[in-house]
């Protein structure tokens, strides 16, 4: 079965959303990716102005620990105005280094120098050189000094010996790092808004993608095509399995599991979830690949022979799965043999109709010859035939299912023309029950059925069948011979294989298959011989007291 991306047909009078499927997915996953950018964005920025405060902190206390380290800060020191000669070595190291300021101060905090030369000598401002003046320790604080809040960079000045006789402060204004960080800002969420721009496009085509792979259905749609699929499945009376392409059960109806399910577990749920029973019909899928259909194929799923029409699910040469309707043979041979036998019956009538037309005639004959001893002779013979085998198998079968079954079977071939004999010194003494009398009645009625049809196929004139049963030992024993044409030797070795039969047609060879299972269950053995008359002998074989032969 080939899927095609063609239109379906709506379900009417499904009650249309407000917004579509497409228009659904596309506010939602806009939506998603609007929080996810703007949690991203709101992170990145934090991330962005902690990092280039950090990196302007590092490198104000850099510069601050290079000029500290200069000799001739340190000689200055010692000079009488220390100002003129640092003031004079700093100003290029600020324009070099792009920092707002760089004032060095003394162990007083007086500054020696100052972008502003009128606040050369005032103390500095910001309280915050006690730990490099005090504790000689290198740090970078954020305070607001002379020229605003800026990040600086403190480090102490040492002497040759080691005292800490003044203290370098470096500074970046907040103002121009806020700047450069309203800047990467800028960048960050002009790239923000970029992805944005694509997320939308992704949308709108994974919405359309997703609404081709369902065909144009709406949600609602399709939760009411699946309502109407398990109420048609549930409510079919053949059964419908369905497998995946790897083999696992993916569907299975009630009516499916009715004919697979084992006495020992009937559960609906274990079954499809555990696959408790999958190997009892998983050969209804064999080579499904090479063959992908078939149609009124007969198989035997445990105990029970099944008509099953399969289907291979394929998309472009790729196969998919199977699907597989079952339905049992006895169902369907309920209605068939209902019209056979009203053929059979209209054939039957038509032909004792001739029969019993030349008998009248030939009474008529003999009255007329006045021979009417031999009259009454013929009449009694003929009314004696049918009163004869019922009186045998009376005495003779204690089994009153067996009974009605050889009973049926001799009916049925007499219409047929073929002579059905029971040996004089057959005797059925118990009766069967359970397990066993099933078998025997299943197997039994295979045998003769086949027995009639290969009489049937045969050109011979000899057209009989022969049948001995005994109890007398620890067996029960069942001898079926026929006048047919028999079975060639080199096949009697697939007599009981299921699939095989000497008819060669499709759809045949599964009740000895069938026979040789239920015999087999319950201890006996079915054996086949040539056959004195000419065709085959089958020898049914089953212990009397359980247990094995």
């Amino acid at each position: 079965m080939e899927l095609r991306h063609s239109p379906i047909l709506h379900i009417r009078n499904v009650k249309r959303p407000l917004f579509s499927l497409n228009i659904k997915m596309m506010l939602l996953i806009s939506t998603l990716i609007i929080l996810i950018l703007m949690i991203l964005g709101f992170f990145m920025n934090l991330f962005i102005s902690k990092t280039i405060e950090d990196q302007m902190g590092k490198r104000a206390l850099s510069v601050a620990t290079s000029v500290a380290n200069m000799e001739d800060i340190v000689s200055a020191f010692d000079l009488e105005n220390p100002a003129s000669r640092i003031q004079g070595i700093v100003d290029p190291i600020q324009k070099e280094t792009n920092a707002e300021y760089i004032v060095v101060g003394n162990k007083d905090g007086i500054r020696y120098s100052h972008p502003i030369q009128d606040r050369i000598g005032k103390e500095m401002v910001g309280g915050d050189n006690d730990r490099a003046l005090y504790d000689g320790e290198s740090y970078v604080t954020k305070q607001t000094g002379s020229l605003g809040l800026s990040i600086r960079g403190k480090v102490p000045i040492k002497s040759k010996n080691g005292e800490i006789i003044g203290v370098v402060s470096v500074g970046f204004l907040n103002d121009d790092i806020q700047a450069i960080i309203n800047e990467q800002r800028h960048s960050i969420w002009l790239m923000i808004s970029l992805f944005f721009l694509l997320g939308i496009i992704g949308a709108i085509g994974i919405s359309r993608y997703i609404k081709r792979l369902l065909f144009h259905m709406e949600p609602e749609e399709i939760s009411e095509l699946l309502l109407q699929k398990e109420a048609i499945l549930q409510s079919t009376k053949e059964g419908i399995i369905a497998i995946n392409h790897r083999g696992e059960t993916t569907m299975i109806n009630k009516a499916a599991l009715n004919i697979i399910q084992s006495k020992e577990n009937s559960n609906r749920q274990t079954l499809i979830e555990n696959h408790v029973n999958e190997k009892a019909y998983m050969h209804i899928f064999d080579h499904i690949k090479e063959n992908d259909h078939n149609v009124d194929v007969e198989m035997m799923i445990e105990n029970t022979i099944v008509i099953v029409n399969r289907t291979a699910i394929t998309e472009n040469q790729t196969f998919l799965g199977a699907v597989a309707t079952i339905r049992k043979k006895t169902e369907i041979e309920h209605l068939t043999k209902e019209l056979s036998q009203i053929k059979q019956y209209a054939n039957a009538l038509r032909s004792q109709s001739h029969e019993f037309s030349n008998k009248l005639y030939t009474i008529l004959g003999l009255l007329q010859l006045n021979k009417v001893d031999k009259a009454e002779q013929f009449i009694k013979a003929e009314s004696n035939i049918q009163s004869n085998w019922l009186t045998f198998l009376t005495d003779h079968m204690a089994d009153p299912y067996v009974h009605g079954l050889l009973q049926g079977k001799w009916n049925q071939a007499n219409e047929l023309d073929i002579s059905v004999q029971i040996q004089d010194d057959s005797m059925l003494t118990n009766p069967l029950t359970g397990d066993k009398q099933e078998a025997l009645l299943t197997s039994l009625g295979t045998i003769i059925e086949n027995a009639i049809d290969s009489i049937k196929l045969s050109c011979s004139l000899h057209r009989e069948i022969s049948i001995f049963f005994s109890d007398h030992g620890q067996d029960i024993i069942f001898e079926i011979e026929d006048s047919g044409p028999g079975i060639l030797e080199e096949k009697v070795v697939y007599l009981f294989e299921q699939g095989f039969s000497t008819k060669g047609t499709s759809g045949r060879g599964t009740g000895l298959a069938l026979s040789k299972k239920v015999i087999n269950d319950v201890g006996g053995e079915i054996i086949y011989e040539p056959s004195e008359l000419g065709g085959a002998l089958f020898v049914i074989v089953i212990p009397k007291n359980g247990g094995q032969r």
